[in-house]
C-alpha cells in the first residue's frame, strides 16, 4: 500500500520565479491498483512521479510504502522497491551494454553485486524464456547492444527490466508518447498484461484519453498540483474520453473566472 500525507514540493521557494508544483495531496494506493494519472502540462503529474521515485525530496509531507517511512530515502535506496519506464526509450538502459548485460542488472537490482559471473547459462536461459514472451524476436539477440534496438523493442525490454523483480511500486512516465502509433499499442498492450499478471500497483502519467478511459481501476486528474478529480470502481469503467475533454474544459471555464475576479479585486483596489 502506497500511503501520500500533505506531500506538496514547491521549485524556486523564495525567488520570483517560486511554483507550487505539488500542494497538499493525500492519496493512498492499494496494494494492486493501477492508477492513470491525468493533466494538462504543469498539472504536476510527472512531479508526483518524481516525488515518489525520489527524484525531489518534498518541503512537507510524508510517504509511506507498505507502511515504511520513505520520505527521505535517496533515488537508488528506493530502486530495490520501486520500478520505472520513462518517456524516452533510451532511457533506464545501458545503451553500450548487451540486452543479456542489461537483464542480468534488472535482476539484481538492489542486491550487492560482487564480481561473479552474471552471465552464466541458467541466466541465459531465463532471459531467452522471458523475452520470447515479447514476441518481437529478441531472444536470438541476447548478445546485441541494446543500443541498436528501436525504440519500441527497447521500451518493452525496459518494462521487462523495471518489472522484473516485481516491484511493490511501478511508475510508468508517458512510457509510449515517444512511438509511433502501433508501436505505442503493443507496449500498452504488453504493460496491461504483466501488470494483470503479477498484480503490481502501478501509477501511469499519460496524455492519452483513450489509455486513460481504456487502462486502470482509477482514474487521477491533476491541476495545479492538486487531485481535481478521483475516478474509481464503477464511476471509472463508465468514463469515456468525451467525458474527461469536457472536464478538462470545466478547469479552464473555472481558472478563466478565477482569474477574471482577481483582475476585477486588483482594479477595485489599487
Amino acid at each position: 500500500m502506497i500511503e501520500i500525507f500533505n506531500f506538496g514540493i514547491t521549485f524556486g521557494k523564495g525567488t520570483p520565479n517560486e511554483v507550487k508544483a505539488l500542494d497538499n495531496i493525500n492519496l493512498t494506493i492499494d496494494d494492486g491498483s493501477f492508477v492513470v494519472v491525468l493533466g494538462t502540462n504543469g498539472s504536476g503529474k510527472s512531479t508526483l512521479l518524481n516525488g515518489l521515485a525520489g527524484n525531489f525530496f518534498p518541503d512537507t509531507g510524508t510517504i509511506l510504502l507498505d507502511g515504511i517511512n520513505i520520505t527521505r530515502w535517496p533515488e537508488h535506496k528506493r530502486a530495490s522497491l520501486i520500478g520505472r519506464v520513462f518517456q524516452n526509450p533510451f532511457s533506464g538502459t545501458a545503451p553500450d551494454m548487451s540486452i543479456a548485460e542489461n537483464l542480468s542488472l534488472a535482476a539484481r537490482r538492489g542486491q550487492s553485486r560482487g564480481f561473479g559471473p552474471a552471465l552464466h547459462r541458467v541466466n541465459r536461459k531465463l532471459f531467452y524464456e522471458k523475452i520470447r514472451i515479447l514476441n518481437m524476436g529478441l531472444e536470438d539477440r541476447l548478445d546485441n547492444p541494446i543500443g541498436k534496438l528501436s525504440g519500441g523493442q527497447r521500451q518493452a525490454l525496459t518494462l521487462l527490466m523495471a518489472t522484473w523483480q516485481m516491484p511493490r511500486l511501478l511508475l510508468l512516465d508517458e512510457h509510449t508518447a515517444a512511438l509511433d502509433p502501433k508501436t505505442a499499442t503493443k507496449v500498452i498492450q504488453l504493460t496491461a498484461d504483466i501488470i494483470r499478471r503479477d498484480r503490481l500497483t502501478t501509477l501511469m502519467v499519460t496524455h492519452s484519453m483513450q489509455q486513460a478511459v481504456a487502462m486502470g481501476d482509477r482514474l487521477i486528474m491533476m491541476h495545479n498540483g492538486r487531485v481535481a478529480y478521483d475516478f474509481r470502481g464503477v464511476e471509472k469503467q463508465r468514463l469515456k474520453a468525451g467525458d474527461l475533454l469536457a472536464l478538462f474544459d470545466d478547469i479552464r471555464r473555472i481558472e478563466l473566472i478565477d482569474t477574471g475576479v482577481a483582475v476585477m479585486l486588483e482594479k477595485n483596489y489599487v
